[in-house]
């Protein structure tokens, strides 16, 4: 009763790591990544605007305004840019920030009710548990501890 207890909570904290490390290793990279890439856009946008500027103060000749016309171009593109990336980072921002405490909340309860229900032996509480988190036990199927991966 004991091993197979152990089974089934070896299971519940499995699940829960891999639950944390997707928030972690995938979905909170994702969000940096982002804002790496807002921010070399920002740096870009800021360049093509001043360059912009300077060209609009300059002289003004027959060799400048297609440079000027160009440079609006460059300009408009990489400000597009800028403001897409902007937008990008605000809305992943929210969900993450969302998934964060909701993820986190939901991985806590599993965790810790999995653990009660170990520690007492109740073994239909650590069942419902499982079925509550819609986390299957394959039947013959050893589930490996999350330390034997270290």
């Amino acid at each position: 009763m004991v091993a197979k207890n152990g089974e089934i909570l070896c299971v519940a904290i499995n699940s829960f790591i891999e639950n944390v490390n997707t928030l972690v290793n995938k979905t909170i990279k994702d969000t940096l990544l982002t804002v790496k890439q807002y921010e070399t856009a920002r740096i870009e946008y800021d360049a093509y605007r001043t360059d912009l500027e300077e060209l609009n103060r300059g002289p003004l000749g027959p060799h400048s305004l297609p440079k000027i016309e160009e440079s609006k171009l460059l300009f408009q593109t990489y400000k597009e840019k800028y403001e897409q990336l902007r937008n990008d980072v605000i809305i992943k921002l929210k969900f993450l920030e969302e998934n964060k405490v909701k993820v986190l909340r939901s991985q806590l309860i599993l965790f810790h009710n999995a653990i009660y229900a170990y520690s007492t032996g109740n073994q239909t509480q650590l069942e419902e548990i499982l079925a509550q988190f819609h986390i299957k036990v394959k039947p013959g199927e050893k589930a490996t501890p999350w330390f034997d991966e270290y």
